[in-house]
């Protein structure tokens, strides 16, 4: 985690048996979204995907115990199997709620893939670990969904 342009910024990263091109496909289709985005026992029922620079995405998030709720942003930046920036916003949100952009790096790392996201800025420390946390147990879920063994 770094502070940046007064802001603070969320950066992590992952390895993933899968091949930039599959991981990138696992980033990008609603298909493939639903099977491994957010915290542990949180489902995803519902994604929309237009995948287009100035498109929109819109998840709907069902935590294990709670109602559903919805998070959707815009993608500004495509480079499959790259680069993918978009922004973030919670559409129920709390007062320290802002909008964030997400920037996700893919890089080769032998036949797997190393991916690198970038969030930011929150308006909170507690913020930027809600989403520390999520993003960390979504991409244990990823991992498991990309391992071919």
């Amino acid at each position: 985690m770094t502070e940046q342009t007064g802001g603070l910024v969320l950066n992590l990263e992952c390895t993933l048996a899968a091949p930039p091109e599959r991981a990138f496909r696992m980033l990008t289709e609603a298909s493939e979204l639903v099977k491994w985005w957010g915290p542990h026992g949180f489902i995803i029922p519902a994604a929309d995907v237009n995948l287009v620079v100035g498109g929109r995405y819109r998840f709907r998030m069902t935590p294990p115990d709670g109602e559903p709720f919805h998070l959707s942003g815009e993608y500004l930046e495509i480079d499959p199997p790259w680069r993918l920036v978009y922004t973030f916003n919670w559409e129920e949100p709390t007062p320290d709620d802002g909008e964030t952009v997400v920037d996700l790096s893919l890089g080769s790392a032998g036949s797997g893939t190393r991916l690198v996201l970038s969030q930011g800025p929150f308006l909170t420390e507690e913020r930027l670990a809600l989403h520390r946390d999520g993003w960390t147990e979504s991409f244990e879920k990823l991992r498991t969904v990309t391992d071919p063994g």
